[in-house]
């Protein structure tokens, strides 16, 4: 395959019951990114329940009526939600739990990143990255485990990123920080088997949406894209489907796996 080939999108996937008759609670997925795709999916795959959060009220509402208008009769909530808050996640588990009777499967969506490089960084850019990304994954996690672990059951997946592997420039601090959410799963899963709950992650390499477009500085994406081997980034949904088989009954003797959905050379 030269440099310069671009293979297509392929089909968008139908739903095929994965998630039937299961309550789900998305981070971030207000928006156009992976969150909201995932809570679309979950929809396709015939969750019972949805709860969306996010720290953009505007867009969490409009996510929130999109979701509905899917027409799948699937009960659709949303509340505002900052992860570096102790008393917001609390608060939004604690709503989770009531109005969708029990989660059933967690996704920590919520991350934090940038263009900038470590000369240049200031200790406040370095640790909202990081509190966002992965202690605001830790808390979610805390505070679902504290319900999941007297049920016996439950799935949670966290949204990492190739960068956890690799190198780049401008990145020190997000990929410091996705680096530490591979591990957080790592660790928190063979916690969380002891009850039956499961713990994985996803890791993208570059899934495009119109937000990273206006963060990403002029040509990053155009190099980066260029990168991978079928010339073209991932579609948020692309994404959303390997979350959705990790929170299905096909995953289940996964426990605190990362799974790559890249197709980036290294």
């Amino acid at each position: 395959m030269s440099e310069t080939t671009t293979v297509a999108v392929p089909p968008y996937v139908q739903g095929h019951a994965l998630l039937k008759g299961r309550s789900v609670l998305i981070t971030a997925a207000a928006g156009v990114g992976i969150g909201f795709a995932a809570a679309k999916r979950a929809i396709e795959e015939g969750c019972r329940s949805i709860m969306i959060s996010d720290i953009h009220e505007r867009r969490l509402n409009e996510a929130a009526d999109r979701l509905r208008e899917l027409g799948s009769g699937a009960e659709v909530h949303a509340q505002m939600c900052n992860v570096t808050r102790e008393e917001e996640v609390q608060a939004l588990v604690d709503a989770a739990e009531e109005k969708l009777g029990g989660i059933d499967v967690l996704i920590n969506n919520a991350g934090m990143g940038g263009f900038k490089n470590v000369i240049e960084m200031t200790d406040e850019e370095w640790d909202l990255v990081l509190d966002v990304t992965l202690n605001g994954t830790m808390r979610m996690t805390r505070a679902a485990l504290k319900k999941m672990i007297p049920r016996k059951k439950g799935t949670i997946i966290n949204n990492a990123s190739v960068l956890g592997w690799r190198a780049q420039k401008g990145q020190s601090h997000y990929a410091a920080a996705k680096a530490g959410v591979m591990a957080f799963t790592r660790c928190s899963a063979v916690e969380a088997a002891e009850h039956g709950i499961r713990i994985n992650a996803v890791s993208p390499s570059i899934a495009m949406h119109e937000f990273l477009r206006k963060a990403a500085g002029p040509g990053e994406l155009e190099a980066l894209t260029k990168q991978e081997a079928f010339g073209r980034a991932a579609e948020v949904w692309e994404v959303a489907n390997v979350m959705m088989f990790l929170a299905s009954d096909y995953a289940g003797y996964m426990v605190g796996e990362i799974i790559s959905v890249s197709s980036q050379r290294a």
